[in-house]
């Protein structure tokens, strides 16, 4: 296909129509829309480099912003806001987002709750302006409901130390609407939305961002540059960007995508130099809704990777309910997929690890090649085969 015969007109309206939301006033509108994620924070020694995070965090409130995202589960991270900002900016002059992942070695209500002690005494803060439930979605969303912390969450708000609680989510749309309409009480959604992502089947960040805008919850958008891979995208992708606009960088086109969606609270950019910083700061600062044209660039791009040959696995699973030794088929296809679009394989690897190990599922080299999956596959993917190319890759000595 040629790339530059795409139909724009259709593929404008079809943006348009994806942009559709209520215009209102919602909560965190005045919000600048960058948000400094302080999950993957510089390093020094092997430990958080605090004198930099300092500089990061002055350049970051000098340039007019103010939200801060941490979490009890990031290692050091809350030690580090507590030195790098809370000590030595007023308390009323930003906004601290943490987060309670009752999912992570929690037997009982109170240990799950004691999180927020852990994370009031590691941060110093007094209170948070937004706290949430953490990574809810597939076999995680039972802890929250098992220790009742929807409630308790509710009751911490009545006394001052929650300002805004809402929850942050991994998982289908389906399930996104059930807990929204299960828990009407909760203020916002934090989602994982990039412009690869918006139409993944694995991620579905569209849907899943159409279903908040339904229920009327403002976004917090994670992993707009996904994971830093649309910092440094296929060359097919950074041609396109280029020729568009030559000084910008990739991660720009990115984090403004992100932020040019309606109801947005702010966009989480995991910053690790001071370098990444004054990039984000020098389009952001004064960040104004995209062009027609920078849509265009965009569809485009999404175009272009699309055209990427990619393994066509739409992540339905069936291969899994008939799999003998519950392989992770389509969790290794993802990770697969990460490494031919953005040729990393630690990126790629991390994804494998958290997709297939971390879910419980066993590892494409355990396959005994029996057949099965490939018989329930409705994409018709030659399964066998395809994990045979993902033991090469990740595992082969």
């Amino acid at each position: 296909m040629d790339l530059y015969s795409i139909d724009y007109v259709s593929l404008e309206s079809k943006w348009i129509h994806d942009r559709e939301g209520v215009n209102m006033a919602y909560l965190g509108e005045t919000i600048k829309k960058l948000g400094f994620g302080m999950m993957r924070l510089p390093q020094k020694d092997g430990k958080i480099d605090i004198e930099q995070t300092k500089k990061m965090v002055d350049l970051f409130m000098a340039a007019g912003f103010t939200y801060f995202d941490t979490a009890w589960a990031y290692n050091g991270s809350e030690d580090a806001v507590r030195q790098a900002l809370v000590e030595r900016y007023p308390r009323e002059s930003y906004q601290l987002a943490t987060k309670n992942a009752a999912w992570i070695n929690c037997k009982t209500k109170e240990e799950a709750q004691s999180q927020l002690e852990v994370s009031l005494k590691q941060t110093g803060a007094g209170y948070f302006d937004y706290y949430l439930l953490h990574n809810l979605g597939e076999s995680r969303t039972q802890y929250f409901d098992q220790f009742d912390l929807w409630n308790w969450v509710q009751e911490k708000k009545k006394e001052g130390i929650l300002r805004h609680v809402g929850f942050s989510f991994h998982s289908t749309p389906d399930e996104l609407e059930e807990i929204l309409i299960a828990h009407p009480e909760m203020e916002f959604v934090q989602l994982q939305i990039n412009y690869a992502d918006w139409e993944n089947p694995a991620v579905c960040s569209r849907a899943c961002y159409e279903i908040a805008r339904k229920y009327g919850k403002p976004v917090i958008i994670m992993e707009p540059v996904k994971g830093g891979m649309l910092a440094t995208p296929p060359q097919q992708v950074i041609d396109v960007l280029k020729q568009a606009e030559p000084d910008m960088s990739s991660a720009s086109w990115a984090v403004r995508f992100a932020a040019d969606l309606d109801g947005v609270i702010t966009v989480l950019s995991g910053m690790s130099n001071i370098e990444q910083m004054q990039d984000n700061l020098s389009y952001m600062k004064t960040f104004k809704k995209l062009s027609a044209q920078e849509r265009q660039t965009i569809l485009l791009v999404q175009e272009v990777l699309n055209q990427i040959s990619l393994i066509p696995c739409t992540s339905c699973n069936y291969c899994s309910k008939v799999c003998p030794m519950d392989i992770g088929v389509s969790g290794s296809f993802t990770a697969m997929n990460y490494l031919m679009l953005y040729g990393s394989k630690e990126i790629a690897l991390g994804q494998e690890g958290w997709l297939v190990g971390g879910h419980g599922k066993k590892h494409a080299n355990e396959c005994i090649k029996c057949g099965k999956c490939e018989e329930a596959c409705p994409q018709h993917i030659q399964i066998r085969k395809e994990l045979e190319n993902v033991s090469h890759a990740f595992f082969a000595e």
